[in-house]
């Protein structure tokens, strides 16, 4: 029986490691400590494995094939794929018995995800772990969610698939201890006239509904006004799934600030496990 050392969201967008510059310094500083806070209170708790929720960036899926939902089944994922990402390249060691273990799992508990096992990495996994300082040689095992071309899961699907991945995880014995990182969001637009634009008061009011432990609320806000807060903002279905994952532990905001020349709601936080 694995137990879950840690559930963990950050926001991740590329411009923090292309254009670490672009902010003050002081500023910059304290966003890249936060992370690093991230990072100690993750190696603290000496998981075994993580487990990404991230979204592709149109790396792994296009029109032709873009599933809701796929589980990693990979021996390795290279990272980033992305060739003008200012981060160094590497290759994630997988846990492939992990990975089949989630899928025939997911398909018993009726959903029904793709998989891979040539999956690659984009910066939306990439980043946190960069700035987090994350052991490299941790194997992980990737869950991708489409938060990219409509139509994609609703937020309340997202949030019950991380109650699968936390039960899942639960009845798992070949690894000990497992930690969990969700990624994307808060609010930002990328590629339309918005773009630069934060809107603080969806990122503050979705930050307190997790904090209230509101699960139902949490979910019918991020459903009725993420359209509000930007097309990137559609990753906080990332941060729906890891509440799911949690089952009710108390959520702890960690960073919040809104950067505008960053484009990006910059959140960090853990629930309570």
């Amino acid at each position: 029986m694995a137990r879950i050392t840690g559930i963990y969201t950050a926001s991740h967008t590329p411009v923090m490691l292309n254009f670490p510059d672009r902010i003050p310094a002081h500023l910059r500083d304290e966003i890249f400590s936060a992370y690093a806070a991230m990072g100690a209170d993750f190696m603290a708790g000496k998981p075994d494995v993580l487990v990404v929720l991230s979204n592709d960036h149109l790396h792994n899926f296009f029109l032709n094939n873009f599933p809701a939902f796929c589980i990693g089944c990979a021996e390795s994922y290279e990272s980033p794929i992305e060739h003008w990402l200012h981060a160094k390249r590497r290759t994630f060691a997988g846990d492939q018995a992990f990975g089949a273990f989630l899928l025939q799992r997911a398909l018993k508990a009726e959903f029904d995800p793709a998989f891979s096992m040539e999956m690659v990495l984009d910066h939306g996994s990439l980043t946190p772990l960069e700035l987090a300082g994350m052991d490299p040689d941790m194997p992980v095992v990737p869950v991708l969610i489409n938060c990219v071309q409509p139509p994609m899961p609703t937020m309340r699907r997202s949030y019950n698939l991380g109650r699968f991945l936390g039960e899942a995880i639960a009845a798992y014995d070949g690894v000990e201890r497992v930690a969990i990182l969700a990624t994307g969001g808060i609010s930002h637009d990328i590629a339309t006239p918005r773009m630069g634009m934060v809107n603080e008061e969806f990122d503050q009011t979705f930050l307190g509904l997790l904090e209230s432990g509101e699960i139902d609320g949490t979910i019918q806000y991020a459903t009725d006004f993420v359209h509000t807060a930007g097309n990137g903002c559609e990753e906080i279905r990332m941060w729906m799934a890891a509440m799911g994952a949690a089952n009710g532990a108390r959520y702890e905001r960690t960073y919040y600030r809104a950067v505008h020349d960053w484009y990006t709601g910059i959140g960090i936080g853990r629930f309570a496990v």
